[in-house]
């Protein structure tokens, strides 16, 4: 098989100028169009063969939806600088109004992409009997069968919209989809036209199951072939698919709010009726109808619309992915415990004894690790305080139960929950009012930033007086994420970490802005931008020959242009410069004289790859840092991150492990070309490499486990007691 590749990013020169001040716009990437690439890269995972075929169709549906919040967030955002008429130019040169443009199109190659995939998917699926079938091409007994269902269990929730002189355009909710149907009376030719709703969502599928068997029809097809149950006595002259995608972004100012719990209720009202800005129509839809809706809805007919041949929606497979087919699946990966929490001793004389332990999700249990963290400290009588910072977490989630828990039973708990988190909003708002409910001390951090870090500190009363116990990571506090996205959380018994935590709590809870003094975590928005750029201009200093300069890192997306712009001047003093950014990154590798000593590297597997992880080499005496940050603009100036040193050899050694895999994989890895574009490894057939570096941790992090508990289980036992007679 050739190496796949992905598109080359538009107007990228092969060898830009480089000047002395490195503002070329030719040097530097588009936000937009890299994460665009990212999104060909996922769905390339439903096209390669070598993925079970259930997988395959899940990375379709994940490639969909991400296309719905790229335009709920990116386009919506653009869309509205656009309308302010904003005159300034990305990094790389372009106007929103260009970078729309530029979506657009490679938006519409995506798209069908998507649709011959899915046809494909659909021909593999019917090879293992699995069948999604047209309404008009079943049997007349299974036609009645989905009447029938359709009328007993669906039918009531529909509810028809006439379009007309007394019935203005009817409101269209975000991402719904939707019949656009025209019929008149018999014997009056005059046209009517109603809009109905397919409500999918609330315990409704979009695909129905017919009998026994797994064949599947969608929910809009049953719809359109009983619309004479919604119209009685009416003919049909025609039904058409549309469904539209409305901005997401409606930020109001925090600073002159009153109640920012209300100024978020405001938001989340103001979004539900925000402007629509993509409208998708079924292939074939008559242009009059086509230019009606466009027109109703605020769009451009010819820019604003996406024609779909095939299904609209495809998030949705979503369903068929999570069809009982282990066969057709991923084996099942079950997190181990980590085996320095493999006992029954207390987390925090464990914690006490190592100083500190790292934890790899999702190859390490969250529940073993993170969960049980907090379930001990609300217990443990010894615990007096329990602080937190709260971005997302899920909706049965453990950690709240255990923050609840911990309250009544006479703990200090402070929780500081951000209410901003994109799409989470409403739930986070819940999660604040039942907290409060049990005495919890809530707060939402400070005004204009965003609280994104993920740190718990537990204090508790030990022997010899108060101990601050600490937890820092890379990843949402959220049991379900922790099963698939790829994480690190390093918790530790360190006495200057537990300073540090406690002046940024003291931060997050007033706003007020003292001389607080860190000792060693790198919090922004105050310090950690300038620490990441002195640390290269350092690597810069200390390069050698003999000594060569080594920076690594790891992280989702490359966008602040400083740190670019450092990382540019360290590659032409000729360090070594290896990056691991799984979407958006503006830097381009391979420029000569300017970069040939930088590799990027994206790697889309299994998992969502989501830790951070920053290495500086420091003339031999290295470091290593985790925390919540990437490096954009927004995470080092606008939102409150933290990253943590990881100083223990072992530790490091681990994280040494996990770099090594992922930059030398030959299955998941794809490697950015100097144009923009990436090309994936292939590995040779058979052998080591023929598996993701992903698989490889899960196999190295099961040895390790299965070698503690091997050890666990040769110590000897006591003497069993004889039973009395």
């Amino acid at each position: 098989m050739p190496p796949a590749c992905t598109p080359v990013a538009p107007d990228v020169t092969a060898a830009p100028d480089i000047d002395r001040d490195l503002v070329n716009p030719e040097l530097y990437l588009n936000r937009e169009l890299t994460w665009l690439n990212f999104n060909w890269r996922v769905l390339h995972e439903g096209e390669d063969p070598r993925t079970p075929v259930l997988e395959r169709v899940k990375f379709l549906a994940i490639s969909d939806g991400n296309l719905d919040e790229f335009f709920m967030k990116r386009i919506g955002g653009l869309k509205q600088q656009e309308g302010a008429r904003m005159p300034e130019l990305t990094v790389d040169g372009r106007t929103p109004r260009q970078q729309i443009a530029e979506c657009y199109q490679v938006v519409r190659a995506l798209e069908e992409r998507m649709n011959r995939l899915l046809v494909r998917l659909y021909e593999a699926l019917r090879e293992h009997d699995i069948g999604i079938a047209r309404y008009e091409r079943l049997d007349k007994e299974a036609r009645a069968f989905l009447r029938r269902y359709y009328v007993e269990n669906i039918f009531p929730l529909v509810t028809p919209q006439a379009m007309d002189p007394a019935h203005p355009f009817p409101f269209v909710s975000n991402l719904s989809l939707n019949l656009l149907v025209t019929l008149h009376y018999p014997g009056d030719q005059v046209p009517r036209m109603a809009r109905v709703k397919v409500p999918v969502g609330a315990g409704i599928p979009r695909f129905l199951r017919v009998g026994e068997r797994h064949l599947y029809v969608a929910l809009e097809e049953v719809m359109a072939e009983n619309l004479d149950l919604l119209f009685p006595g009416m003919e049909i002259d025609s039904c058409e698919l549309f469904r539209v995608t409305r901005n997401a972004i409606t930020e109001l100012d925090e600073e002159e709010a009153d109640d920012l719990l209300e100024m978020i209720e405001t938001e989340l009202r103001e979004r539900k009726f925000a402007p629509i800005v993509r409208l998708e129509v079924v292939k074939g839809m008559s242009a009059l109808h086509r230019g009606m809706l466009a027109a109703e809805l605020g769009l451009d007919e010819f820019t604003d619309v996406f024609e779909i041949e095939g299904m609209l929606g495809k998030s949705d497979l979503w369903e068929i992915a999570k069809l009982d087919f282990p066969e057709l699946k991923d084996p099942p990966h079950h997190p181990v415990n980590p085996p320095h929490l493999a006992n029954e001793r207390s987390i925090f004389h464990v914690l006490r004894d190592a100083g500190s332990i790292l934890v790899a999700h999702p190859y390490e249990s969250f529940a073993t690790s993170v969960e049980r963290f907090l379930r001990e400290a609300s217990r443990d009588p010894k615990v007096r305080a329990i602080k937190m910072t709260l971005y997302r977490t899920s909706s049965d989630s453990r950690v709240i139960k255990h923050l609840i828990d911990a309250a009544r039973n006479g703990k200090q708990v402070a929780v500081v929950l951000e209410l901003k988190a994109r799409f989470d909003e409403e739930a986070n708002i819940r999660w604040a009012n039942r907290l409060e409910q049990v005495g919890i001390h809530v707060t939402y951090g400070v005004v204009g930033l965003k609280t994104h870090c993920k740190v718990i500190l537990v204090i508790r009363q030990d022997y010899n007086g108060l101990r601050r116990y600490a937890h820092i990571g890379t990843g949402n506090y959220h049991a379900g994420t922790a099963r698939l996205y790829s994480d690190f959380g390093l918790l530790a018994c360190d006495d200057d970490i537990g300073h540090d935590l406690t002046e940024l709590f003291n931060y997050l809870t007033t706003g007020y802005k003292p001389r607080r003094h860190y000792v060693k975590l790198l919090p922004a928005p105050k310090l950690l931008k300038q620490a990441l750029l002195d640390k290269i201009h350092r690597e810069v200093g200390l390069h050698s020959d003999e000594s060569p300069g080594h920076i690594q890192m790891k992280m989702n997306a490359l966008e602040d242009v400083d740190i670019t712009r450092a990382l540019y001047r360290a590659a032409q003093a000729g360090v070594e410069i290896d990056l691991l950014v799984r979407d958006t990154c503006r830097l381009r590798p391979g420029i000569p004289g300017l970069s040939e000593t930088v590799t990027v590297i994206s790697v889309v597997g299994r998992f969502l790859e989501h830790a951070r992880i920053f290495y500086f080499r420091n003339g031999g005496d290295e470091e290593f840092y985790i925390g919540s940050a990437d490096c954009m603009k927004r995470n080092l100036e606008s939102r409150v991150e933290v990253v943590a040193p990881v100083e223990n050899p072992a530790l490091r050694g681990e994280l040494r492990q996990f770099l090594d895999l992922q930059l030398g994989d030959q299955r998941s890895a794809w490697v950015m070309q100097s144009d923009g574009s990436y090309e994936q490894r292939r590995p040779a057939k058979g052998g080591r490499k023929s598996k993701s570096c992903q698989q490889l941790f899960v196999e190295r992090t099961e040895k390790r486990y299965k070698e503690a508990t091997r050890l666990k289980r040769r110590q000897p036992r006591g003497a069993a007691k004889r039973r009395p007679r």
